[in-house]
């Protein structure tokens, strides 16, 4: 009802006054509308304007290496193929990523989860070009200890005065020091075995003198805690690769267990009869040993509380490497030995693989060895400074001398970097572990060996 009521008042007595008011008022309305007319009339034209700009450059850009009397026809086939090109392109790569990357990859992933990862470089290289030499006032005497970090970043190096120098790989200079000779009040007297942990939040010393371990904060060398528990001094470090836990082996015949997570204790593990001198460990929960002069290589599988016995020939084991977990690689008076976890007798021994010794016709020792992890490349130093670098081959059944490259000193220590470019020696007038003999004409350094790879 209201509604018809309203508009009858429209048309009523008030619609004269209603007109007038609208007339009175129909200049201003007028105006507005030409107002909104021509805002909306300025913003067409404007986007007209901006797309036939738009199109112009376009039109430019496609058009700019081509001929200016190109044909529309001609324009349309050239776009066809080059389209066609890029398709086919864009195919070959899917293809070629489908059937070979990702299968690789997921191949190489898996057996390097099981310890298999076995790569083919070694056929790579093919010699060494200049060394490159890292010395400083620090180190006053013979290294004996280098690790380097998981990213290759940077490297650490011990030498007998108990000086320990961080390297910066990038440009091959000192970053920072800590002083030997317990200069500081947590300073060490003599290292001989460093590691750092896989994230590199941790730096381990053995120290001689105190029969302790000295844990450091990696990235600042500032000290953090003594980790004390051998009764002899410690001969070797290694941390579980992206684990804190921290193997050790000492002169004492045992093996120890730490996590540095809590800096704590966790258990020992004995069966060897004589000094341990070396120890490795890659992603397992178990360690390898050397004892020495009781001719044994063991693995301690720490889970289960167990450990498997290898027997040497020799009269004494050096050093012992995990090439992967289920091959490694051993050193002493004279023999290069590479073991397979499965058999207890060595898979391949090259007698005398430094030659004999000139002044009493001995085999020459070989006081060092290292391993490029997952691959079929590794090396070896002995104490008339000469670095001989093999391949493992027929299945890891055999090694094949690629080079050798000639340094005077003790080769007292190793390490390939991850990529496999360079391989790092510690050297020294004297060996690792002893003073029985001096080398004078040597200088106490490292040296850095550059490879050379055959072109792609």
């Amino acid at each position: 009802m209201s509604f018809f009521m309203r508009n009858k008042t429209a048309k009523g007595p008030n619609k004269r006054k209603v007109d007038e008011q609208q007339k009175g008022h129909g200049t201003k309305f007028t105006n507005k509308k030409k107002k909104f007319n021509e805002l909306d009339n300025e913003s067409i034209a404007s986007s007209d304007e901006e797309y036939a700009e738009q199109n112009k450059r376009d039109d430019e850009l496609s058009n700019s290496s081509e001929d200016d009397h190109e044909t529309a026809q001609e324009k349309k086939l050239r776009l066809c193929k080059k389209r066609l090109e890029e398709m086919q392109e864009y195919e070959n790569d899917k293809a070629e990523f489908n059937e070979g990357a990702i299968a690789k990859r997921l191949r190489e992933e898996y057996l390097e989860d099981k310890g298999k990862l076995r790569k083919t470089v070694a056929d790579n290289y093919t010699g060494y070009d200049s060394f490159i030499y890292l010395k400083c006032k620090d180190h006053k005497q013979s290294i004996t200890s280098i690790c380097i970090s998981s990213d290759g970043k940077y490297l650490f190096s011990g030498s007998k005065d108990g000086s320990i120098v961080k390297w910066s790989l990038d440009n091959n200079i000192k970053i920072k020091s800590i002083p030997g000779k317990g200069k500081l009040p947590d300073g060490i007297k003599t290292v001989v075995c460093l590691a750092v942990s896989t994230n590199g939040k941790f730096l381990v010393a053995g120290d001689i003198g105190t029969k302790l371990i000295k844990v450091f904060n990696a990235e600042t060398m500032e000290f953090i805690k003594n980790l004390q528990g051998h009764r002899g001094y410690v001969t070797g470090l290694v941390f579980r690769k992206d684990t804190s836990t921290l193997y050790s082996a000492a002169d004492d015949r045992c093996v120890k267990v730490w996590n540095l997570d809590d800096m704590a204790y966790v258990e020992s593990l004995f069966g060897h009869n004589m000094s341990i001198t070396s120890i490795d460990a890659l992603a397992r929960e178990r360690a390898i040993t050397s004892g020495g002069f009781d001719n044994s290589i063991r693995v301690w599988k720490i889970v289960e509380e167990s450990q498997l016995i290898f027997n040497d020939t020799g009269n004494f084991i050096e050093a012992v490497k995990l090439i992967n977990e289920e091959y490694f690689l051993s050193a002493g008076d004279g023999n290069l030995c590479l073991w397979g976890s499965m058999k207890k007798k060595p898979l391949c021994t090259v007698l005398n693989a430094h030659g004999n010794d000139d002044k009493n016709g001995e085999s020459r020792w070989i006081t060092s060895i290292a391993t490029l992890i997952n691959t079929d490349l590794v090396a070896s130093g002995s104490n008339n400074g000469t670095v001989k670098v093999w391949k493992c081959s027929n299945s890891f059944r055999s090694l094949n001398l690629l080079f050798e490259v000639n340094i005077i000193g003790f080769i007292n220590s190793m390490v390939f970097t991850p990529d496999g470019m360079n391989l790092i020696v510690g050297v020294g007038k004297e060996p690792r572990l002893a003073r029985w003999t001096t080398m004078r004409e040597a200088n106490n350094r490292i040296v850095i060996i550059p490879f050379v790879k055959k072109i792609a």
